[in-house]
Order: C-alpha cells, then sequence, then structure tokens
C-alpha cells in the first residue's frame, strides 16, 4: 500500500515539476521582433489586439514597436537591419525591387485591402460627389505617399485633374494636417482615425466621403521583411503571422466598441467611444477582413496607381513581391 502511495506521489510531483518547467520555459523562450509600423493609427487595430491579447506571446514572441511616421522611413529601417519587420505601404518594397537590390523586401501577409482616409469638408454634405471639390482647397498627404496617390487616382476617374482643376496642398507633415484643416481657408482635408473622427467631435469639420470605400481594393498595408530574412527565420515568421491572423478574426468576431477597449493601451488618450465609431467605419467597409493573403491582381492594381502618380514607368512582376505560404499555413492550423 506504501509503495502505491509513493508511485502515486512520485507521479504528482513529476507532473507538477514538467508543468512548472513548461512555464518557465514558455516565459524564457520569448524571442524579440524589432518592428516598425508606419504610423500609429486604429487603422492598424488587428496587430494591436494580436499584442493585448496576448497572441504574440502565445506564439512565444516579443514586440518591441517603433513608429517611422512615414513607409519610406519603416521601409530604410528594415533595409538597413534596424528592423527585422515592417509594417508600411507595399509600394515602398516596389520601389526596392527596381532598384536592383538582391536582397528586397518581400511582402508576407496584407492588413488593410483598403486606404484608411476620409475626406473632411467645413460643412455637412449628404449628398456629397468628389466633383464637389472643383476649384476647392484640399489638404491631402505626402507626394508618393499611397493616401496621396490614391486620393488623385479617385479625383481623375471623376475627370478632376488634380493639378489643374483644384489647389491640392501636399507638404504639411502628417501630424500636422488636421490643424492645419481647422486653422486655414482649407476647404477639403483627408485624415485617418482617429483623427478624423475627433476633428468631427469637435465641430472642426464634417466627413463627406470615405476614400478607401471610394477606391478598388488594393493590398494598402502589409507586413514584409527582407527576402534573406525571411528566407533564415521561416518559424519566426510563421508564429508572427500567427498572432496576427488571430488577431484578425478576434476583430471580426467581437464588436467595435470591445475592439476599441482592448486596444486602448495603445491610445491612453482616447475615448474609447470615439475608437468605436472608428472602428466601426473600418468595419463597415471591410478594411481588414480575415485573411492575411494577398492576390496578384490587386497588387497589379497598386501598380496601377503608381504608374498613373507618375512614380514608376512600368510594373514589376508581382508574385515577386508576394509570399502567401504563411498567411495559407496559418489558416489551416487556426480555425475561424
Amino acid at each position: 500500500m506504501r509503495l502505491k502511495y509513493l508511485i502515486v506521489f512520485l507521479l504528482v510531483l513529476a507532473l507538477t515539476v514538467s508543468l512548472f518547467a513548461g512555464c518557465t520555459n514558455k516565459s524564457q523562450k520569448l524571442t524579440k521582433i524589432n518592428f516598425i509600423e508606419t504610423v500609429h493609427s486604429i487603422f492598424y487595430a488587428p496587430y494591436y489586439v494580436a499584442v493585448s491579447q496576448g497572441f504574440f506571446k502565445e506564439q512565444g514572441l516579443e514586440l518591441v514597436i517603433t513608429t517611422a511616421q512615414g513607409s519610406d522611413k519603416a521601409a530604410t529601417a528594415v533595409l538597413s537591419g534596424t528592423a527585422d519587420i515592417g509594417l508600411q505601404g507595399p509600394e515602398t518594397t516596389v520601389y526596392v525591387l527596381k532598384e536592383g537590390r538582391d536582397d528586397y523586401l518581400v511582402n508576407f501577409g496584407q492588413l488593410t485591402r483598403k486606404d484608411g482616409s476620409f475626406l473632411l469638408g467645413k460643412k455637412p454634405e449628404p449628398d456629397f460627389k468628389w466633383e464637389n471639390l472643383r476649384g476647392k482647397k484640399v489638404i491631402g498627404g505626402r507626394p508618393g505617399g499611397m493616401p496621396q496617390m490614391t486620393l488623385e487616382y479617385i479625383l481623375k476617374e471623376h475627370g478632376i485633374n488634380p493639378k489643374t482643376d483644384l489647389t491640392l496642398i501636399t507638404n504639411l507633415q502628417f501630424t500636422a494636417t488636421a490643424g492645419a484643416f481647422m486653422s486655414s481657408d482649407a476647404d477639403y482635408v483627408a485624415l485617418f482615425e482617429p483623427t478624423a473622427s475627433l476633428v468631427e467631435k469637435e465641430k472642426g469639420g464634417y466627413i463627406v466621403a470615405s476614400v478607401g470605400a471610394s477606391s478598388h481594393e488594393v493590398p494598402y498595408t502589409t507586413f514584409n521583411a527582407r527576402k534573406s530574412y525571411i528566407e533564415k527565420h521561416p518559424d519566426i515568421i510563421q508564429r508572427f503571422v500567427n498572432a496576427v491572423y488571430k488577431g484578425m478574426l478576434w476583430v471580426d468576431s467581437h464588436s467595435s466598441k470591445e475592439v476599441a477597449e482592448a486596444i486602448k493601451p495603445f491610445f491612453p488618450d482616447a475615448d474609447v467611444d470615439l475608437m468605436a465609431t472608428a472602428i466601426d467605419r473600418y468595419k463597415s467597409q471591410n478594411t481588414w477582413g480575415t485573411t492575411l493573403k494577398m492576390k496578384a491582381e490587386d497588387f497589379d492594381f497598386l501598380q496601377n496607381i503608381l504608374l498613373d502618380a507618375g512614380v514608376i514607368k512600368e510594373k514589376v512582376d508581382s508574385h515577386l513581391l508576394i509570399n502567401n505560404t504563411f498567411a495559407e499555413k496559418a489558416e489551416k492550423m487556426i480555425k475561424k
């Protein structure tokens, strides 16, 4: 009888030690990833959710996050090795490939599939038409950036010449456009969330149109890394994608208010209800979806915008810049 109790005791002790060791190893095995985002915006909600809900830690990863304030700066950080993984407009990956670099940037996951900016005017316009911008002063984004190029593409689709039919202001810093709009004689401004909703709440302007809803679906913001980094660390990339994918599914299955509360730590000064309004706007136009996979035809359309803007003279092979392997594997491993 004593032998029986001794065996049971030893089994329980072994199980306890094993569980404790497993927990200890799990905490010790977190791999730090130097991660750089283009800007700090609710537009990137699913990845913030992946951090706040512990999905990266579940995958044994810890993100060290920095904000570049520009896709070009984010791409430079990844290329130089300062950052391991970047989140920016994939137009930068086109530019890098066209430079002839052997170790170019490859997109391995799509976070947003539409432009995230909204057009605000000085007064409500329930019957807004893009043709209303003729002869007006509009504050846009920086030249060569996706927000500005998308805006100009939409204008052209509506028969408006961005150079002659209106005055486009493109020399302001990203963080200065809202203030400039409210304190100047500008008629319209293109803003991302939560700034757009904040300006509207303060009666400094009124959202009259969604740039994303008015444009085509494209891989607007993507996760990318150097080709060599992906080849050397496929396990890290897979775990990274798994975490973001879980974040996307979480956003899709929870209310805008719940998402706002989940990402509040990233926006401590923002009002939760205001954030929920912004998230609801993004959800209603399917900004995120439930897949990180990219379509070559959507990437080609992105290049059409670049061609139209005159920043490239010919397209590159989109397939060279897209790697859906990790996104496809994540969808097989993690069920909706």
